[in-house]
């Protein structure tokens, strides 16, 4: 629970920092964007790669297909055992995780920080912190810890663990030199993260 709130706590304030400190028009059609200084020295050092946005784009698939497969696994159980109170407790607390994810997403759509460093097909889009990074943090960490609980063969649990990880750091990393995003949507993105799954393993 310590953990949780320090992160979030962290997040808040780097929130602020993102929204009030060093803003500047440099975003296109002069959107402005906190601590722009470090924005656009990491924006100039990785420039644009349209490539990788669209293949990090199009694996983001790959969590929402997890989240589907959990969710049917959770509605097995419910016509199976005919109680929502029989249903894995893990199970239902994922389902909550998920829509706290899905509120979070929401709330900085309506409620926008930054805007992305360029244009998706002619539109700004709200960038912070990244959907991308947090859909994937989220969805992939708990799903490796449902891997630890449910395969029971320790080399193909540690397997299936290794493959998310490493599905994990190449999303994030990859949406980093895409970039799609400023860096502070990327950490904020991280951060907020690590926060949400904090309170998942405590639900469990």
């Amino acid at each position: 629970m310590k953990k949780v709130t320090v992160l979030l706590a962290l997040f808040i304030l780097w929130t602020a920092l993102v929204s009030h400190v060093d803003v500047r028009p440099i975003g296109p059609m002069e959107s402005e964007v906190g601590l722009a200084g470090l924005n656009q020295a990491v924006r100039n050092m990785v420039g644009v790669n349209f490539t990788l946005y669209n293949l990090t784009d199009l694996m983001s698939i790959i969590p929402l297909g997890i989240c589907a497969a959990f969710g049917i696994m959770g509605l097995v159980q419910l016509l199976r055992r005919r109680s929502i109170a029989k249903v894995d407790r893990d199970i239902l607390a994922l389902g909550v995780f998920y829509i706290i994810v899905i509120g979070a997403f929401l709330f900085f759509e309506v409620c926008v920080i930054n805007f992305r460093p360029v244009l998706i097909e002619g539109v700004l889009e709200a960038s912070y912190p990244s959907s991308t990074t947090m859909l994937t943090i989220c969805v992939m960490s708990t799903a490796a810890m449902q891997m630890k609980i449910r395969i029971a063969n320790e080399k193909i649990r540690k397997a299936a663990v290794i493959i998310i990880y490493s599905f994990t750091s190449f999303m994030v990393v990859g949406r980093i030199i895409s970039g799609v995003h400023w860096i502070t949507d990327i950490i904020g993105g991280i951060i907020l993260s690590e926060a949400l799954v904090g309170m998942y393993k405590i639900k469990k």
